[in-house]
């Protein structure tokens, strides 16, 4: 009979060192962070970049919003009075003698000729008690006299003003002696002239001081910074708190893993150390320690590395926020957290391989052999799984919430609550696919099957890993999911308004989003039709003539003949040979409007009519076009929506559900799917067919035309243009800058697939690390270069495509459980399926990590033609 002692107990104490020997041991767990830094690299890598997106992250969210006091000044009340009104002088009286100084800033609204684009003729003092903060001058000076003007520039590079020019504004020549800017608000255009100078004012904006009075006992008119700033404690602050605790998370779980493999690394300097007398304790503090120095390294290297972002990354901050931004207006207190977050992170992570480490008896650590793998509680696979159904039910009580009567900014703390517990759930659930893995390699090649069960025979270290993978394709599965859903919404259509080579120029009274807006017993005009008259013909399905429509031209406030069109008709056609097309195409519309007759969201978006120029110019041909269909559109699923309805005429719709009168709505009108239409929002990506026109007997209205160049016109041509509409009277539109869907989906695939394929990278290098001895024993039986590359390859695309499975479940786990309670996206939003982005993450990046892993293993590690010395 064998006896064998794991160790000598040694109690704890003074006599056992004290101070003096944890002082030595951290001292120790330094030098051991400065020695072997490159094998801690992409930890310290991934504390650094969370730290540093923390701080440009939050930065950036806190500082996008416009500030609370924007408007106000230095004031701490403002009064906004609508004119003309008589009692005006008197109430500014008022205030004056109650509270002691006022500033007065009077605004006129003005358009920009030629263009949708508006600003404000605004007068005001600029050495005004309370108004000079929300000014600011760029070049020149402010107007002395009344014969003067500054501008801002951007309506002075939309005007082409500069200072000293002359410039005609509210019939008055004046000098532009100044160009200026509202810091508070970029955006803010406007031109700037003495107080007095405005003789009928839309707005008076009225800055005072009112220490210790509550605004509504001043007037309903009356606010502060306070009472027009948001309540809601889901703030940008507390998003970038949460964001900055799940990243600390990831840096938790993949952190894990690396301080696993370095204690092993060290398991013979840890076993001499124990042999000395080190306690259990002291030996769990090497690890503990290093962990904490791992991580105020990485948080400071990341503050620095986020304060210099920061500074780079400032001005265009304020160009995109449209304000300017101190350089040290920070949220301090969410940076000084994520650095913290970041130390406790590295602690946490160092902390479980530290009491494994100093469980492993000193014999079995002087001799070098790693331990024997630890079984995986199984009771976190119970915990998972329940977290993962107070997720779904977390989830659905914020969809319950979204479009219900009273609901608003209390849904965010169940949204918030269930995509947390979500993330945590995936990241315990994930190790458990890991046993799925093993199982199915059994009849696979030698090679594949030992590099599967190794994953799961590690799965204390491959395990943590696979949640890091499954937590960043979550996100980006969340980002994803919900983002095709709410741009692939076909009645309430997102995204850009125009393609970047199209520009529509339109008539006066019409602009974005359509025409005039038909209300209940308003007559749409039009030559020929009476008010309270039918429209005329009868819906009938099977008329086949197709006479073309010779469109009658009228506007909002009365009939246009073809000889007053005809000069803005030709303008267009000017506009479109300066911007290199080929012609301008006619825009029409109708009093006609498509309703959904059920709860939910609602059609918006232009109905324009299909005139055989407007389906050409998209290829499309009469004979493609069944001769019964009603509309026609680009927008996928349209024509599979039951309960629509076409309102015409004097009705204008009703709420959802109502009964389709007769005459005046047609229910289930015939759509027709058309993928060559544009897909613009204001574009015509619905049109309303000729059939239609005439079985309903519609009055047309012209509206505009549109131009499609062959590529996107320059700043110098939208200008041109813009004069050009200007001196016909005509204003135009060209693209905005909201994103489309294609631009989101690609920047969140792109950073979540390249983090996790960094994670993917650690993790091989983890598992290879701790199957040397397997690895040694391979190359002694004569396997070469291709069972290691095959063991690396199956490995890593065995945890991408693992992680990535995982990660898009519990994507689409959260938008189910939230859209099968909301009551304006339904479950029907996920019929627009994301294919591309969704191929990318299940099958491009696995393939990507096996063609990596293939590549960067064929060269022969050191540790496997030899046992290593230390």
């Amino acid at each position: 009979m064998n006896t064998a002692v794991r160790e000598r107990p040694i109690r704890s104490g003074a006599q056992n060192g004290g101070i003096a020997a944890r002082r030595a041991v951290i001292r120790w767990a330094w030098r051991l962070l400065r020695c072997e830094w490159r094998q801690q690299l992409l930890v310290l890598a991934l504390i650094i970049v969370a730290v540093a997106a923390t701080f440009v992250g939050a930065a950036v969210a806190t500082n996008t919003p416009s500030p609370a006091g924007a408007g106000f000044g230095t004031a701490q009340d403002m009064a906004v009075f609508s004119a003309p009104d008589p009692h005006l002088a008197t109430q500014i009286a008022a205030l004056a003698r109650r509270f002691g100084r006022v500033d007065v800033i009077e605004n006129q609204p003005m358009t920009v000729p030629g263009s949708v684009q508006t600003y404000d003729l605004r007068a005001q003092n600029p050495h005004g008690p309370f108004g000079q903060p929300m000014l600011a001058l760029v070049s020149g000076h402010y107007p002395v006299s009344a014969a003067q003007v500054a501008v801002t520039s951007g309506l002075a590079s939309q005007l082409r003003l500069k200072v000293g020019g002359l410039w005609r504004v509210d019939g008055r020549e004046r000098r532009v002696v100044g160009i200026l800017a509202n810091p508070q608000n970029l955006l803010d255009e406007f031109a700037l002239v003495l107080p007095g100078q405005i003789a009928d004012p839309a707005q008076v904006t009225v800055l005072f001081d009112a220490p210790g009075v509550k605004p509504g006992s001043i007037g309903p008119n009356v606010s502060t910074p306070q009472s027009v700033s948001s309540s809601n404690v889901i703030n940008p602050q507390t998003i970038s708190i949460a964001a900055a605790t799940l990243g600390m998370l990831l840096v938790a779980l993949v952190g894990a893993g690396g301080f696993t493999v370095l204690a092993q690394r060290r398991l013979r300097s840890i076993g001499m150390l124990g042999a000395q007398g080190a306690t259990d304790r002291l030996i769990g503090l090497v690890v503990r320690a290093n962990g904490v120095a791992t991580g105020i390294v990485g948080a400071l290297a990341g503050f620095a590395v986020g304060l210099l972002a920061w500074l780079a990354y400032r001005p265009r901050v304020e160009s995109s926020a449209h304000h300017l931004i101190g350089v040290f207006q920070l949220p301090w207190l969410v940076i000084v957290l994520a650095m913290a977050l970041a130390v406790l992170a590295s602690y946490f992570a160092a902390a479980r391989p530290a009491k494994v480490i100093a469980r492993v008896p000193i014999v079995t650590a002087l001799s070098g052999r790693p331990a024997e793998p630890g079984e995986v509680r199984r009771a976190t696979g119970w915990v998972g799984v329940a977290l993962l159904v107070i997720a779904f039910l977390l989830l659905g009580a914020a969809g319950a919430q979204v479009g219900a009567p009273g609901g608003g900014g209390g849904n965010m703390f169940p949204l918030v609550l269930g995509i947390v517990a979500l993330a945590v759930a995936v990241v315990l659930l994930s190790p458990s696919l890991l046993t799925g893995l093993a199982w199915s390699a059994r009849r696979t090649p030698v090679a594949v099957r030992l590099a599967l069960r190794d994953l799961a025979r590690y799965r204390a270290r491959s395990g943590s890993a696979l949640g890091a993978i499954s937590l960043s394709m979550l996100i980006a599965a969340i980002v994803i999911v919900v983002s095709a859903a709410r741009f692939g919404n076909v009645l309430d259509y997102a995204g850009p308004n125009l393609a970047p080579n199209q520009v529509i120029v339109y008539l006066p009274g019409f602009g974005p989003g359509g025409g005039p807006v038909y209300g209940p017993g308003a007559a749409p005009g039009g030559p020929g039709h009476r008010p309270g008259s039918p429209p005329g013909g009868t819906h009938g399905r099977g008329n086949t003539h197709r006479k073309l429509i010779k469109p009658k031209p009228s506007g909002p406030s009365g009939s246009l003949s073809a000889k007053a069109l005809a000069p803005a008709a030709a303008t267009a056609r000017d506009i479109a040979t300066a911007l290199g097309a080929r012609d301008a195409i006619a825009l029409y519309q109708t009093s006609a409007n498509l309703q959904h007759a059920a709860a939910g969201r609602q059609w918006h978006g232009p109905i324009y009519v299909g005139t055989r120029q407007l389906l050409a110019a998209f290829g499309i041909k009469p004979a493609q076009v069944s001769p019964t269909t009603d509309v026609l559109t680009m927008r996928p699923g349209l024509d599979a929506i039951s309960e629509m309805e076409l309102t015409y005429g004097d009705y204008n719709g009703g709420p959802p559900g109502f009964a389709c009168p007769a005459r005046t709505c047609l229910a289930n009108p015939k759509i027709e799917e058309a993928s060559t239409l544009p897909s613009g929002t204001d574009a015509p990506n619905t049109v309303i067919t000729e059939h239609a026109v005439r079985a309903l007997g519609l009055p047309i209205t012209t509206v505009g035309w549109l131009i499609q160049a062959p590529s996107a016109p320059t700043a110098s041509q939208v200008y041109h243009a813009t004069q050009v509409a200007a001196a016909a009277g005509l204003t135009i539109e060209r693209r905005n800058n909201i994103p489309s869907l294609a631009q989101i989906v690609s920047v969140a695939s792109a950073f979540e697939i390249l983090l996790a394929l960094c994670i993917v990278a650690m993790s091989v290098g983890l598992v290879r690390s701790e199957t040397a001895s397997d690895l040694r024993i391979l190359a002694a039986t004569g396997a070469g270069s291709s069972t290691r590359r095959t063991l690396t390859a199956v490995t890593a695309g065995a945890l991408a495509l693992t992680g990535a499975v995982a990660g898009t479940a519990g994507g689409y786990l959260a938008a189910i459980g939230f859209l099968r309670t909301n009551h304006l996206d339904t479950l029907s939003a996920l019929r627009s399926v994301p294919v591309a982005s969704l191929l990318a993450i299940l099958i491009g990046m696995p393939l990507v990590a096996v063609i990596g892993g293939w590549l960067l293993a064929g060269r022969e590690p050191p540790g496997i033609a030899r046992q290593p010395l230390e």
